[in-house]
């Protein structure tokens, strides 16, 4: 994980439509960066359904939430469309930025040894500075522990 207190690595990937879309671009807002394994996955669902019940909460505190994986855009495309994902899904289908936040790890399933996106969470201010990371974010906790967070430092 990058550490708390370090500016955040600008990246620009493509959002589902392909539009491209840069980190630099929300200057002046907190921004919400959250790296998941794969779309449409059980507990990917449960963490992007999370952060899509509490999104007008964060649209109240003109906090921008994106979501990252290694999808490509027209997997991100089907996944938002189906559970009404308010909020941005990008795709690094080359995993550079994933591998830029160090988030991409050595993982075990079954016994069988394999690198992959650990779930991660980096909460940005808005002058790009990062100030929380959650480390293996829990998939039906990550959005309100943001939100918490927030609200303790408020």
């Amino acid at each position: 994980m990058l550490e708390t207190g370090t500016k955040a690595i600008d990246f620009t990937l493509p959002d589902e439509n392909g539009n491209l879309i840069s980190l630099h671009d929300f200057l002046g807002k907190k921004v919400v960066v959250y790296f998941y394994p794969k779309d449409s996955t059980p507990g990917c669902t449960k963490q992007a359904c999370a952060f899509k019940d509490a999104y007008n909460i964060y649209k109240e505190k003109d906090i921008v939430v994106i979501g990252i994986s290694k999808d490509s855009s027209k997997s991100h495309l089907n996944f938002k469309t189906k559970y009404e994902l308010p909020f941005i899904l990008l795709s690094d289908t080359e995993t550079k930025v994933i591998q830029e936040y160090d988030v991409w790890k050595e993982k075990k399933l079954y016994g069988r040894t394999y690198m992959g996106v650990t779930r991660s969470t980096y909460v940005i201010d808005e002058n790009g500075i990062i100030i929380k990371t959650f480390e293996k974010a829990s998939p039906a906790t990550n959005a309100q522990d943001i939100l918490d967070y927030l609200q303790e430092q408020a």
